[in-house]
C-alpha cells in the first residue's frame, strides 16, 4: 500500500468499545463507558457516530476495513442495521469492507499479536462467547453441532506471521439449569453475593478473609479442558438467603467470606489443571491468557510461578473491553495483510488530550473559592510532599488507560506506609466495600527486593507475595493473605510516575505508593479533565494533577494516622 492503511474494531455487545489501528504501531482504544459515565455499558446502535466518532479523531479520517464482534447476547440479530450505521458514518477508501469474527478470536488477537512472544499457546476463557454459527475457526466443532451453542473458552497455537490455530472449544447450550465452563462458575460465584456487572473482583478480594474448607465443598470436575460444574455447587448456589449479607439480607460476613475462598480456591485449582492440559498439548514455552477470567489476578499469579509455562502474558485490557482492539489487529494483519508492530508496552490508547477542555477544567477550578490551583516547578516533588504528609492525590495525564486498571493516567495515589490510607480511600473517596485491597505502584528495581517477583509485572495482572519483612511497613497495599496487585514503574513508558516515585523514595526510603483508579463510587474510570474534577469535588480526595497543574482542596486536612472508617468490620 503507497498510504498508511486503518484498520477500525468494534466491540458491540458487553463493555462496549471501538479501536483503530494506523500504519505499523499507531491504536487508539476507547471503552464506551468512558463517555457515558456508565460502567460496563454495553455496545448499541447509534454509537459509533454518536458517541465514537466525536471523539476519537482517527475515525474521521479514511477507513480500509472494520471488523466487529458480538458476544451471546441478541445484538447480532442486528447485524445488517450495524452495518449499515458503518456505511453511513465512516468513509471506506474503497468499497465499504465489513468483517464478522468470533468473540474469542477478537480476544486472542487483543493477546498475541501485541504480546513480546514469537510464538506461544493460547487461552481464552469467559462466562460465554459466540455461538457456534459465528465462529470464524472451526476448532474440530462438527457440523453437527447445533449452531446456537456458545463458546467458553478456546485453546490455541499461535506464531507470529501465521493465523492462528484453534485446536480445542469447550462449548455451552446456554441453558442456566446446566451451566458450565470456569468463567460461568465465577460469575454465578459473584452474583450470589454482589449484584452489578463486573463484581468479580470483590469475591476475589474477599476470599482471604474466608476459610476454604469451612462447607467441604468439591473441586470443580476438569476433564482436559473441558469444566463441569459439580451439583453440589449449584445446589450452593440457589441458597441465595444464607448468602445475602451485601445485597441487604439476613446472610453472614464469616458465610459469604467463606464461600468466596471456596469457590476461589475451586476456580485456581481448576485453571492450573486446563492449563497443565494445555501444556501438554502444544509444549509452548508461554501462553498468553485472555478473557474474562484473566482479570483473576490471584489465579494469574498462580499460573506464572506453578505452571509448566516458562512465561505468562495477559494484556491489560483482557476483558471484553479489549475486544475491539483484537478486532482492529485481526483487520489489519488478516483482512489487509499488514504486519502490525504495536506492543503492549503501556496501556495508554485512549484519545489524545483535549487542551481545550484541560484548560476549561483549571479555569472552572480557578474559580471555586475551595479550590487552589498550581503551577509548581517541581510537581514530581510537590506532590511527593502531600502523599508524605498524608494527603490522597489524584493523577490525571495523557491519554486514558484502555482497561479496567488505573495504571497512572487515570490514578488515586496515597501513602502506602499510612496505616489508615486503605480505609480512608475505600470508605471516603471510592465508597466500596472495607475489604477490598488496594495496589501499590514500585520503582521496577526495587521490586524483587520488596515483592517475591523476578521480572517487570506493568499491568497490575499479578498478586504476588509481599517479602515477610516488608508487610508490616506497607499495611495499605499488603492484603490479608501477605499478597499484593503490584504496578512495576519504568521511566520509558509512566515518566511521571517514576519521578514521583524517586522524589518519594528520597523523602522517605519508600519506593512504594498506593494506586488506584480515579473514579467515585459506582463509577467507571474518568476520561475528561470536567470527569476528573468532579471526582475530586464530589469525594474525600484531597488534590489532583492535572498536568503542569495542581489543584488543591484549600482546607483540606491529611489523613490521621489513627482515622477509623464509620462502620466497623466484622
Amino acid at each position: 500500500m503507497d498510504r498508511e492503511p486503518t484498520a477500525v474494531g468494534i466491540n458491540r455487545t458487553q463493555d462496549g468499545s471501538v479501536a483503530v489501528a494506523t500504519g505499523s504501531s499507531t491504536v487508539y482504544s476507547l471503552q464506551k463507558e468512558r463517555l457515558t459515565r456508565r460502567k460496563h455499558h454495553w455496545g448499541r446502535l447509534g454509537d459509533l457516530p454518536t458517541l465514537y466518532r466525536p471523539r476519537l479523531a482517527a475515525l474521521r479520517e479514511a477507513v480500509d476495513v472494520v471488523v466487529e464482534c458480538f458476544s451471546s447476547d441478541d445484538e447480532v440479530k442486528h447485524i445488517d442495521a450495524y452495518h449499515q450505521e458503518v456505511r453511513d458514518t465512516l468513509r471506506f477508501r474503497d468499497e465499504p469492507w465489513i468483517v464478522t469474527i468470533s468473540h474469542h478470536l477478537s480476544h486472542l488477537y487483543s493477546a498475541f499479536p501485541p504480546s513480546p512472544f514469537s510464538s506461544a499457546a493460547g487461552m481464552i476463557i469467559d462466562g460465554q462467547g459466540s455461538p457456534v454459527r459465528d465462529f470464524t475457526e472451526s476448532c474440530g466443532v462438527g457440523e453437527e453441532t447445533p449452531p446456537d451453542m456458545l463458546e467458553v473458552s478456546s485453546f490455541y497455537r499461535c506464531e507470529r506471521g501465521r493465523p492462528p490455530e484453534c485446536f480445542a472449544k469447550q462449548l455451552w447450550d446456554g441453558d442456566w439449569d446446566r451451566p458450565t465452563g470456569l468463567g460461568c462458575f465465577y460469575y454465578l460465584l459473584t452474583r450470589l453475593m454482589f449484584t452489578g456487572e463486573g463484581s468479580e473482583g470483590k469475591v476475589m478480594g474477599l476470599a482471604p478473609f474466608g476459610d476454604p474448607e469451612a462447607s467441604g465443598l468439591p473441586g470443580l470436575a476438569v476433564d482436559g479442558h473441558r469444566v463441569l460444574i459439580p451439583q453440589e455447587w449449584l445446589d450452593v448456589f440457589a441458597q441465595r438467603e444464607r448468602f445475602s449479607h451485601f445485597l441487604g439480607g439476613p446472610g453472614s460476613f464469616a458465610d459469604c467470606a467463606n464461600l468466596a475462598a471456596e469457590g476461589q480456591r475451586a476456580f485456581e485449582r481448576a485453571l492450573l489443571q486446563v492449563t497443565a492440559w494445555l501444556h501438554e498439548q502444544t509444549r509452548m514455552d508461554d501462553l498468553v491468557f485472555a478473557g474474562g477470567t484473566a482479570l483473576n489476578c490471584s489465579a494469574n499469579g498462580r499460573i506464572l510461578r506453578e505452571s509448566a509455562f516458562h512465561d505468562v502474558f495477559i494484556p491489560p485490557s483482557a476483558h471484553d473491553g479489549g475486544t475491539a482492539l483484537g478486532c482492529a489487529l485481526y483487520g489489519m494483519t488478516e483482512c489487509l495483510g499488514e504486519p502490525s508492530g504495536f506492543r503492549w508496552t503501556d496501556d495508554f490508547l485512549g484519545p489524545e488530550p483535549d487542551a481545550l477542555a484541560l484548560r476549561e477544567a483549571t479555569q472552572a477550578a480557578a474559580a471555586e473559592p475551595g479550590l487552589v490551583v498550581e503551577r509548581p516547578a517541581d510537581l514530581a516533588g510537590r506532590v511527593a510532599e502531600l502523599l508524605h504528609d498524608g494527603f490522597v492525590v489524584g493523577v490525571h495525564q495523557g491519554r486514558s488507560e484502555s482497561g479496567p486498571r488505573a495504571l497512572g493516567n487515570r490514578s488515586i495515589i496515597g501513602d502506602a506506609r499510612h496505616p489508615a490510607m486503605r480505609d480512608f480511600i475505600n470508605f471516603r473517596v471510592k465508597g466500596r466495600e472495607w475489604f477490598r485491597p488496594l495496589a501499590p505502584l514500585v520503582l521496577a528495581e526495587a521490586a524483587p527486593t520488596i515483592f517475591d517477583v523476578d521480572r517487570p509485572a506493568p499491568f497490575m495482572q499479578l498478586a504476588i507475595d509481599v517479602r515477610p519483612e516488608h508487610r508490616d511497613a506497607l499495611p495499605a497495599i499488603t492484603h490479608v493473605d501477605g499478597t499484593a496487585r503490584i504496578q512495576t514503574v519504568e521511566p520509558e513508558h509512566t515518566p511521571f510516575l517514576h519521578a514521583l516515585l524517586v522524589a518519594f523514595a528520597r523523602r522517605t526510603g519508600c519506593p512504594v505508593l498506593v494506586n488506584t483508579s480515579l473514579n467515585g463510587k459506582g463509577d467507571p474510570l474518568t476520561e475528561s479533565p470536567e470527569d476528573s474534577l468532579t471526582c475530586l469535588t464530589g469525594t474525600a480526595m484531597h488534590a489532583l494533577v492535572m498536568h503542569p497543574y495542581l489543584i488543591r482542596k484549600r482546607d483540606a486536612s491529611p489523613v490521621p494516622p489513627a482515622w477509623t472508617p464509620p462502620t466497623g468490620k466484622p
